[in-house]
């Protein structure tokens, strides 16, 4: 027997803003007894600027979550505790290991009541931290948003968050839309699969036209230097100053030390729906397709490995992690479209999506090699006393500016370009694989074409002698010989 499709509200999901939640995320907490809560995160930039936020935050009072009543309370509560957080571990000169029990203690209650990380991830800077400017205005126009909280005060942090807000509210209809093709594909309804599949090539193509916006007000220097730092997690973050991690005290003695990654992208729920429906698969990066001559034969009894792809899930909130599990039992597009092979109207939908999502992760490349490469590029040719920006003052440790000795060359932190282009490049392969005509796949596999910035124009950038794989992201790296990793490991 077939597993039922899933139902939407079962899993907290809405079909009009998707992943977003159903109802406009709280500005601020409505009970006065979390007062002294929102008077720090409102006040978080002048904070850091003055290097009091550490202080601040140990002089707060240890607050229950208790008297959170709704569940956009509880988001809410969480927004501003990891907003907190990061400013409390990245607001001075050096990272700041021990996190006190003021935070440690009602954070681990709400993460518990949520099912996130005590981190700050993407549902907290993104999913669960924007507003409309008019209510009455669609939430899928920029022009039509703005956040909550930020951790510089900067347009170009807005815009950088604004950005997958818009995108995930312009997929949202998607979502019931695969579903419908999903049952289609049950009955055998070839036309209605088709009708879905060119629907859902239109939405893919208009969420790249939003992530293309990004250059619009977001300046690649302010990311690199003022916004990315803030992202960091804890993860092999040892060049940066926290090598264990960070220690969550949580009172009386007790205190344990902890690694998580960053906030990243690769967090969207939305983004790793669309390959699931689409029969997409993501291998850890360096690993070959099963049927490729090169590909390494599974050893048994060895442990699997799992891509950085497959990891990022557990950073979603719990019911859209058990929402794309579910997705995952029921996905029967590509077969369905593999078996109608004569269908030619079904098969030219499909390889358009494909299509479509790969010139999305294309244009993703580009942003990355322009925010990240080329940013790290003129960051090390620049000693902290010659950055013309702050000539006469020493940066703070983070992964923006951290210095590499000899001995820790092969583990750069935020810097070198090889490790991007060769992660993303596969991510981009793989997504053509599942092409269904022949033409289809010569041509997804060709890359951009004549005057289109292509990988192989920046795969020489900060290359190692040693052709060590390293994948650096929006927040972070990964090398390809660890067992977790990819675009953020941070």
């Amino acid at each position: 027997m077939l597993p039922p499709i899933p139902i939407l509200s079962d899993y907290g999901i809405s079909p009009e803003r998707g992943f977003l939640p159903s109802e406009i995320p709280l500005e601020i907490l409505p009970d006065p007894y979390y007062a002294k809560w929102e008077a720090v995160v409102s006040n978080l930039q002048a904070l850091i600027l003055s290097r009091r936020i550490r202080q601040t935050v140990d002089r707060m009072p240890t607050l229950s979550p208790g008297y959170l009543r709704t569940e956009n309370e509880w988001r809410r509560a969480y927004v501003i505790l990891v907003f907190i957080l990061h400013g409390y571990v990245w607001g001075g000169n050096k990272p700041e290991e021990r996190i006190p029990p003021q935070l440690t203690i009602p954070l681990f209650e709400i993460c518990d009541h949520l099912e996130v990380p005590p981190v700050a991830t993407y549902a907290g800077v993104c999913l669960w931290n924007y507003k409309p400017i008019f209510s009455d205005e669609p939430v899928d126009d920029l022009d039509n948003l703005s956040c909550i909280n930020t951790y510089t005060g900067s347009l170009d942090e807005q815009w950088f968050y604004l950005i997958s807000v818009a995108i995930e509210a312009r997929g949202a209809p998607s979502i019931p839309l695969m579903l419908q093709a999903i049952t289609a594909a049950r009955a055998g309804n070839s036309n209605t699969v088709t009708e879905c599949l060119q629907r859902l090539a239109e939405t893919l193509d208009e969420i790249t036209t939003i992530l293309e916006r990004m250059y619009e007000h977001c300046d690649p220097y302010v990311f690199y230097h003022r916004i990315r730092p803030y992202l960091a997690g804890s993860k092999n973050m040892g060049d940066a100053g926290l090598p264990n991690g960070l220690l969550y005290d949580t009172g009386n003695g007790k205190a344990e030390y902890r690694q998580y990654g960053g906030g990243s992208n690769a967090q969207s729920s939305l983004i790793q729906f669309f390959d699931i429906v689409l029969g997409v698969e993501h291998r850890p990066t360096g690993e070959k397709p099963k049927d490729s001559p090169s590909a390494e034969e599974e050893v048994p009894g060895k442990p699997a490995r799992h891509g950085f792809i497959q990891e990022m899930r557990t950073y979603m909130p719990g019911p859209h992690r058990r929402f794309l599990q579910h997705i995952s039992s029921v996905s029967n597009i590509r077969h369905f479209v593999d078996t109608h092979r004569s269908d030619k109207a079904l098969c030219i939908a499909y390889d358009a999506c494909l299509s479509m999502l790969r010139t999305m992760r294309d244009k993703h490349i580009q942003i990355v090699s322009r925010y990240i490469i080329i940013q790290s590029r003129e960051s090390q040719r620049q000693t902290p006393s010659t950055s013309p920006r702050n000539p006469n003052r020493t940066p703070a440790v983070n992964l923006a500016n951290v210095r590499h000795g000899e001995k820790s060359e092969k583990k750069l932190r935020g810097t070198g370009g090889t490790a991007l282009i060769p992660f993303l490049k596969q991510a981009r392969d793989e997504t053509c694989e599942p092409a269904i005509d022949a033409w289809a796949r010569r041509l997804l596999s060709n890359g951009p074409g004549p005057g289109q910035m292509s990988f192989v124009s920046l795969s020489k950038l900060g290359e190692h002698a040693d052709g060590k794989v390293e994948v650096v992201g929006l927040s972070g790296t990964w090398a390809a010989d660890d067992s977790e990793g990819g675009i953020c490991h941070w």
